[in-house]
């Protein structure tokens, strides 16, 4: 059994944020939701989470923008981001946004127990 995590889940898509909360809460884990980038950031200002699960393709303030601004404000290096990417995200991309703090690159549709596992870890 994990130790129970606080993780925020930041997706446009209700499915996707409906489908993992369930999967972790039922794992044992606290969850919070935002369906919005701009709404995630803010609730990572206020809250402190274990861990963040980021989709990068979303309307108007993307996955990019949440990384970009927890980068220039020097905030990521104490956060660990699980990216989610529907996207085909090219190994240079992938790089990039790894070299700047994100822990793991996932590509969707997400494996849940690949998913757990790198939460474990």
């Amino acid at each position: 059994m994990l130790d129970s995590l606080n993780v925020l889940i930041i997706d446009d898509n209700k499915g996707i944020t409906d489908m993992i909360h369930k999967l972790l809460t039922v794992s044992g884990h606290e969850c919070t939701v935002s369906n919005n980038g701009k709404n995630g950031l803010v609730l990572i200002d206020q809250q402190n989470f274990d861990t963040i699960i980021l989709d990068l393709a979303m309307p108007e303030f993307t996955g990019l923008d949440v990384i970009d601004s927890l980068y220039k404000s020097g905030k990521i290096k104490d956060k660990k981001i699980i990216v989610l990417t529907a996207s085909m995200v090219d190994d240079e991309k992938e790089k990039e946004i790894l070299s700047k703090g994100v822990k793991a690159v996932l590509r969707k549709p997400i494996d849940a127990d690949v998913l757990l596992s790198i939460l474990k870890n």
